[in-house]
Protein backbone atom coordinates (compact mmCIF):
# COMPACT_ATOMS: atom_id res chain seq x y z
CA UNK A 1 0.00 0.00 0.00
CA UNK A 2 1.34 3.40 -0.92
CA UNK A 3 0.61 6.29 1.39
CA UNK A 4 -0.61 9.58 0.00
CA UNK A 5 1.19 12.86 0.61
CA UNK A 6 -1.71 13.95 2.81
CA UNK A 7 -1.47 10.77 4.91
CA UNK A 8 2.26 11.23 5.37
CA UNK A 9 1.91 14.91 6.23
CA UNK A 10 -0.60 13.99 8.94
CA UNK A 11 1.71 11.25 10.24
CA UNK A 12 4.68 13.66 10.34
CA UNK A 13 2.71 16.38 12.12
CA UNK A 14 1.37 13.90 14.68
CA UNK A 15 4.87 12.41 15.17
CA UNK A 16 6.29 15.86 15.99
CA UNK A 17 3.39 16.41 18.40
CA UNK A 18 4.06 13.03 20.03
CA UNK A 19 7.70 13.99 20.60
CA UNK A 20 6.58 17.32 22.05
CA UNK A 21 4.10 15.57 24.39
CA UNK A 22 6.86 14.25 26.69
CA UNK A 23 5.31 10.78 26.44
CA UNK A 24 7.78 8.05 25.44
CA UNK A 25 4.86 5.73 24.76
CA UNK A 26 3.31 8.24 22.34
CA UNK A 27 6.55 8.30 20.35
CA UNK A 28 6.85 4.51 20.38
CA UNK A 29 3.25 4.14 19.17
CA UNK A 30 4.30 5.54 15.77
CA UNK A 31 6.47 2.48 15.24
CA UNK A 32 5.39 -0.98 14.16
CA UNK A 33 5.52 -3.42 17.10
CA UNK A 34 8.84 -4.76 15.79
CA UNK A 35 9.94 -1.38 14.40
CA UNK A 36 13.40 -0.05 14.93
CA UNK A 37 15.45 3.13 14.91
CA UNK A 38 19.14 3.73 14.31
CA UNK A 39 20.60 7.08 15.38
CA UNK A 40 23.74 8.44 13.74
CA UNK A 41 24.70 4.99 12.50
CA UNK A 42 24.57 3.49 15.98
CA UNK A 43 23.08 0.14 16.92
CA UNK A 44 19.44 -0.49 16.08
CA UNK A 45 16.95 -0.05 18.91
CA UNK A 46 14.35 -2.71 18.24
CA UNK A 47 10.74 -2.76 19.40
CA UNK A 48 8.50 -0.21 21.02
CA UNK A 49 9.93 -0.66 24.52
CA UNK A 50 13.45 0.20 23.33
CA UNK A 51 12.12 3.15 21.33
CA UNK A 52 10.20 4.44 24.36
CA UNK A 53 13.36 4.14 26.46
CA UNK A 54 15.31 6.14 23.87
CA UNK A 55 12.62 8.86 23.86
CA UNK A 56 12.68 8.95 27.67
CA UNK A 57 16.42 9.64 27.46
CA UNK A 58 15.78 12.67 25.26
CA UNK A 59 13.16 13.92 27.75
CA UNK A 60 15.61 13.48 30.62
CA UNK A 61 18.20 15.52 28.71
CA UNK A 62 15.68 18.14 27.53
CA UNK A 63 12.71 18.37 29.93
CA UNK A 64 11.06 21.12 27.85
CA UNK A 65 11.72 19.43 24.50
CA UNK A 66 9.71 20.61 21.50
CA UNK A 67 10.03 18.98 18.07
CA UNK A 68 9.01 20.64 14.82
CA UNK A 69 8.43 19.05 11.42
CA UNK A 70 10.47 21.22 9.06
CA UNK A 71 9.97 19.25 5.85
CA UNK A 72 8.63 15.95 4.61
CA UNK A 73 9.56 14.16 1.43
CA UNK A 74 7.96 10.94 0.34
CA UNK A 75 8.23 8.25 -2.27
CA UNK A 76 5.71 5.45 -1.85
CA UNK A 77 6.24 3.84 1.54
CA UNK A 78 9.46 5.71 2.19
CA UNK A 79 9.75 9.19 3.65
CA UNK A 80 12.25 11.66 5.00
CA UNK A 81 11.07 13.54 8.08
CA UNK A 82 13.25 16.65 8.55
CA UNK A 83 12.93 17.99 12.06
CA UNK A 84 14.26 20.51 14.50
CA UNK A 85 14.20 20.21 18.24
CA UNK A 86 14.62 22.82 20.89
CA UNK A 87 14.82 22.85 24.62
CA UNK A 88 17.02 23.53 27.60
CA UNK A 89 19.62 20.96 28.55
CA UNK A 90 18.87 19.48 31.98
CA UNK A 91 22.45 19.63 33.31
CA UNK A 92 23.73 22.91 31.88
CA UNK A 93 20.51 24.86 31.36
CA UNK A 94 21.79 25.79 27.90
CA UNK A 95 19.21 26.42 25.21
CA UNK A 96 19.74 23.96 22.36
CA UNK A 97 18.27 23.98 18.86
CA UNK A 98 19.23 21.06 16.64
CA UNK A 99 18.24 20.03 13.16
CA UNK A 100 18.19 16.53 11.76
CA UNK A 101 16.15 14.02 9.86
CA UNK A 102 14.81 10.49 9.91
CA UNK A 103 14.62 8.25 6.88
CA UNK A 104 11.52 6.10 7.28
CA UNK A 105 10.36 2.81 5.83
CA UNK A 106 6.64 2.55 6.59
CA UNK A 107 4.46 -0.50 6.99
CA UNK A 108 1.02 -0.76 5.32
CA UNK A 109 -0.65 0.83 8.38
CA UNK A 110 1.60 3.89 8.17
CA UNK A 111 3.75 2.93 11.16
CA UNK A 112 7.51 3.29 11.05
CA UNK A 113 9.13 -0.07 10.40
CA UNK A 114 12.66 1.34 10.20
CA UNK A 115 13.98 4.80 10.95
CA UNK A 116 17.53 5.93 10.28
CA UNK A 117 17.97 9.18 12.16
CA UNK A 118 20.73 11.74 11.80
CA UNK A 119 21.79 14.89 13.63
CA UNK A 120 25.07 16.68 14.36
CA UNK A 121 26.15 15.32 17.75
CA UNK A 122 29.18 17.63 17.82
CA UNK A 123 26.88 20.65 17.43
CA UNK A 124 24.75 19.34 20.29
CA UNK A 125 27.81 19.03 22.56
CA UNK A 126 28.92 22.55 21.58
CA UNK A 127 25.48 24.02 22.33
CA UNK A 128 25.18 22.38 25.73
CA UNK A 129 28.68 23.55 26.60
CA UNK A 130 30.46 20.22 26.75
CA UNK A 131 33.81 19.58 25.14
CA UNK A 132 33.94 17.02 22.34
Amino acid sequence: MTHTSLDLAQIAKAYAQAWSSKSPEAVAAFYAPNGQIEINGGPALKGRAAIAEMAAGFYAAYPDLVVHCEELRAAGDHAVFAWSLEGHHAETGSYVRLAGWEEWDLDPEGRVQLSKGWFDAEDERRQIGQAA
